[in-house]
């Protein structure tokens, strides 16, 4: 079963210009570079909506977020201990213990040539300027029975002293816009006792397998039928990245009008349409044909491995607002790849979330050996640190682009550039797969 379906007019391919495919009547197969810009123009950015601190885990922050308290709102212990002014500790002190101090209690100004007993993050009394953590101290009782403290000394102004607005100053910016809430930035946000938080619209999506051979896990399997891998896996990573997935069919029959009744009813609930197969061009590939009789196809076919028959369209949904449909291949690699090159990108562009732009890229040895074409190709590969201490790119063994086992445990794609021969050592680009 071929990885990846050519047209029949595909068997007598030229090169052009820029050394791309060129055949009679498509249009040569555009640059990974080409489909990037294509992918952000016309993509609306979602709304504003504010929601509880606590349900906005993974969200895009929206606005910046300025603080309006400084953390800690005191100078305070970093430790159990005792607190006391260098001046009187000297080279050091035996002195009266004059307070108690713990955490969430207010002090009293710390009386001349005396020191206090404080607990962890009590708030430091007026007059103290040193902690001196407690393994370090001697107790005894004085002859009127008074408790005191040896303080060894010398010591410097500010140890073990959390200051106020260490952390955060007020008026500070504390978030910025276009970030995604994780568990630090959320404590961040209860910390300045706020409930609520402005965020992104989620972007919501439709997602459509298609294929007559596609069955659910679970049912038997008949001659010709497969499992639809695609569809759950390609459901998690939009998750991921962080979209809604609120359309979702098992699957849609495979033809022209049910394809294109499919697309255009998902274009009046949806922001973004992803399909799962049916963008090649054989008899059976109803998707394009579909889009382009509902709207209009930007791009299509890639110079790219895996991931050639890749379609970027655009749906006007009955209240005018365009639709962006992105249509991946059916192969479970070329979809996995896809959404990251693709669909994650996009995300980031709809909601301004600027760690979803671009995947970080990292410069590597080769621990194997490639030769491209003119296909740009994106090996599924693991890191490890070499015997010089050099990271390292390990490829799986079988790229081939129905081998999805290849994208388990996969921690970057190796970038291969088109007319390239990789040897062991070589210097490569890899882009590290992030959420």
């Amino acid at each position: 079963m071929p990885t990846e379906p050519t047209s029949p007019l595909a068997k007598t391919p030229t090169a052009d210009a820029c050394g791309c495919d060129s055949v009679p009547g498509p249009t040569p197969l555009a640059p990974l570079a080409s489909a990037l810009v294509a992918l952000r123009e016309h993509c609306v950015l979602m709304g504003v909506e504010r929601v509880t601190v606590k349900e906005a885990a993974g969200r895009v922050l929206a606005d910046d977020i300025l603080a309006q308290l400084d953390v800690p709102p005191a100078d305070n212990s970093q430790m159990d201990g005792y607190c006391a002014r260098v001046a009187d500790i000297g080279n050091g002190a035996w002195l009266p213990v004059s307070q108690r101090v713990a955490a969430g209690h207010a002090p009293q100004p710390l009386a001349s040539k005396s020191c206090g007993r404080l607990f962890t993050g009590a708030e430091i009394p007026e007059g103290a300027d040193v902690v001196i953590m407690q393994e370090e101290v001697t107790l005894r009782e004085s002859s009127s029975g008074v408790q005191e403290a040896w303080l060894p000394g010398p010591r410097r102004k500010g140890d073990n002293i959390r200051v106020r607005g260490r952390d955060v100053a007020s008026g500070n910016r504390l978030l910025a816009a276009g970030i995604r809430l994780d568990a630090a930035a959320l404590g961040l946000l209860c910390g300045q006792g706020l409930s609520q938080v402005p965020v992104r619209r989620k972007v919501r999506v439709a997602l459509f397998a298609t294929g007559d051979e596609l069955i659910e896990p679970g049912q038997p399997l008949a001659r010709g039928q497969i499992y639809n891998s695609n569809r759950v896996m390609l459901s998690q990573m939009l998750s991921d990245f962080g979209a809604d997935v609120v359309i979702a069919p098992l699957k849609v029959p495979d033809t022209f009008t049910d394809t294109r009744d499919a697309l255009a009813s998902a274009a009046e609930e949806v922001d973004l349409i992803v399909t799962c197969g049916g963008v090649s061009v054989g008899e059976e590939d109803h998707v394009r044909p579909a889009i382009e009789s509902l709207g209009s196809i930007d791009l299509w076919r890639l110079a790219i491995k895996p991931g050639k028959p890749l379609a970027l369209g655009r749906i006007a949904s009955s209240t005018g607002h365009s639709v962006r449909v992105v249509g991946l291949p059916g192969n479970p690699v070329s979809s996995w790849v896809g959404a990251w090159l693709f669909l994650r990108p996009l995300l980031g562009a709809m909601t301004r979330c600027h760690a979803l732009h671009e995947l970080p890229r990292l410069k590597v040895r080769a621990a194997f050996t490639a030769k491209t074409a003119i296909r740009q190709d994106h090996l599924r590969v693991t890191l490890a640190p070499g015997s010089d201490g050099q990271l390292q790119a390990h490829a799986f063994r079988d790229q081939n682009s129905a081998i999805l086992s290849s994208c388990v445990g996969a921690e970057a794609l190796a970038i291969i550039p088109p007319q390239s021969r990789i040897s062991v050592g070589d210097s490569i680009e890899c882009l590290w797969l992030v959420s």
